[in-house]
């Protein structure tokens, strides 16, 4: 028995298929975790989306940014963009099945000593900090108040967490770190703009930023947190204990595939 961790899919279904050839995946006997955005800008997210709804019982799933966004959509809060191709997803006839289950996937994932995240956690979180959060997004998200979470999802801010933020204000800075952060100063305050291998120094009015995981004072910084939703560092962080599995196979690069157990990993080409 195995357990394995892939990178943002994002509906590339044939890269995705080869990797699990290539492991040799069982799913009577192996796990499969994906750090999220299973949809979303590549050929084939019907597809992608109903694999892992007939191996649910093999899988654990967390949401990214891309999937919140299609359940925004489908459940008439959002209209698409012009970069959304998803019409596959809305137009199946299982698709409020679908929706369904992926509305009921955690934001953070905490298993074998390993914390799995779509995006990362801030400095001032711990990992218990980061699943109780999670837990107040997702207990949103299965409510009648779903509706009303998708509507004012979306925003940059508060760019900065508070203990004292309250409703779905404090709803949307938990998303925002969990499936949208990249940069952040030491305090938490969040660059939504910067998405390059390098910040944009003007994006904070000149303050210092670093990637979420090089803050050498974070509370997780002795634990082990595997994330996705940054394809231009390649999964590169310089940091054994923080392994980073989005390496652009939307974008042509690769996806790639991790094994829990040993480090392996395994990288296919996209096109």
């Amino acid at each position: 028995m195995s357990t394995y961790v892939v990178g943002d899919i994002q509906g590339c279904f044939k890269p995705f298929m080869q990797l699990l050839k290539d492991v040799n995946f069982n799913p009577t006997i192996d796990r499969l975790w994906s750090v999220g955005d299973l949809i979303n800008r590549g050929p084939k997210n019907l597809s992608t989306l109903r694999w892992f709804y007939e191996h649910r019982d093999a899988v654990t799933v967390v949401l990214g940014n891309h999937d919140l966004h299609l359940l925004a959509v489908a459940s008439g809060a959002r209209a698409m963009g012009s970069a959304d191709n998803f019409e596959d997803i809305l137009d199946a006839p299982d698709r409020d099945m679908l929706c369904n289950w992926l509305l009921h996937r955690p934001l953070a994932h905490h298993e074998h000593g390993v914390t799995l995240v779509h995006a990362g956690i801030p400095p001032d979180w711990s990992v218990a900090d980061t699943l109780g959060y999670a837990k107040e997004v997702e207990t949103v998200l299965q409510s009648p108040r779903c509706i009303d979470f998708f509507k004012t999802m979306y925003g940059n801010e508060p760019y900065v967490w508070r203990e004292q933020l309250r409703d779905l204000t404090r709803m949307r800075v938990i998303t925002n770190y969990l499936t949208r952060m990249r940069y952040c100063t030491r305090k938490g305050k969040l660059d939504l703009v910067s998405k390059g291998a390098t910040p944009n120094p003007n994006a904070l009015a000149g303050k210092k930023v670093l990637p979420w995981f090089s803050h050498p004072n974070r509370k997780t910084r002795d634990d082990t947190i595997i994330f996705g939703h940054w394809a231009s560092i390649e999964g590169i962080t310089d940091n054994a204990k923080v392994i980073g599995l989005d390496t652009g196979c939307v974008w042509g690069r690769g996806m790639t595939m991790y094994q829990l157990e040993t480090g392996k990993r395994w990288r296919t080409a996209c096109s």
